[in-house]
């Protein structure tokens, strides 16, 4: 399941390119649109997939060339975005029902359609036969973004009875260093528990939260056993959390 707003091509899927290239002939390769919430969307989509007694393994990707679609001479959005890919893998097993479960224990998505105009690129095969450029209205995605986020991780928390303190890591879609400290001082979220990595990729939509998860995992942070609560929000708008145990 391959999370992206750029895809290769209008179809096939890019997914089945990924699939190809790494020699995979069963199961089932597609695509997933939900812009920056996209790795999200796709963790639970396959965690629901797995419940189903469908599928046992999935590679769930995020990849993303912004430069692709970006208004060079738009200064407020050419500087913010950036390319990047990152993936998990991850397996269907049964867990013996304690608090000490791994994998994903929540998801919670939403989208509200009504904001579209905020966050959109002007073009598509459809309406203008062209890719188009990203288009944001900066002030307004951030008006919306905190609460956004501290909405669906609030309905994670009720859901599994956790809460801020028992977060060993806190590692967001990496859109911009204020909504991401805006969002953990309104959780109770301590600092330093908050992965960020947005001085180093820009925002990669899709591509940021795997790309932040394999930053805190190379260097130690993220450990077998950490609770480990992920967010994103992207246009449409969509958004949506994930809490799992590493």
């Amino acid at each position: 399941m391959l999370a992206t707003s750029t895809p290769d091509n209008t179809f096939p899927a890019t997914a089945v390119s990924v699939q190809a290239g790494l020699g995979i002939t069963r199961g089932a390769a597609f695509d997933l649109q939900a812009v920056c919430s996209g790795f999200v969307f796709g963790l639970a989509t396959v965690d629901g997939l797995f419940k189903t007694g469908a599928f046992d393994r999935a590679l769930v990707i995020g990849a993303e060339t912004f430069s692709r679609i970006l208004d060079w001479n738009d200064r407020s959005t050419c500087v913010l975005f950036g390319d990047g890919a990152g993936a998990v893998v991850l397996e269907a097993q049964r867990e013996p029902g304690t608090r000490e479960d791994r994998g994903i224990l929540s998801t919670h998505l939403r989208s509200d359609g009504r904001h579209k105009s905020k966050l959109y690129v002007d073009g598509g095969p459809s309406s203008t036969q062209t890719v188009g450029h990203l288009r944001m209205e900066g002030r307004a995605v951030f008006k919306h973004a905190v609460a956004m986020v501290t909405d669906v991780i609030e309905d994670a928390f009720k859901a599994t009875g956790y809460g801020a303190d028992d977060i060993d890591w806190f590692v967001p879609h990496q859109a911009n260093k204020r909504i991401i400290d805006d969002s953990a001082k309104k959780l109770g979220i301590a600092p330093e528990k908050v992965v960020m990595t947005v001085e180093k990729h820009g925002n990669t939509s899709a591509a940021s939260i795997p790309l932040a998860l394999t930053v805190a995992v190379a260097d130690g942070r993220i450990k077998r056993g950490d609770l480990v609560m992920l967010e994103a929000m992207g246009g449409g708008f969509t958004w949506g959390s994930a809490l799992l145990r590493w």
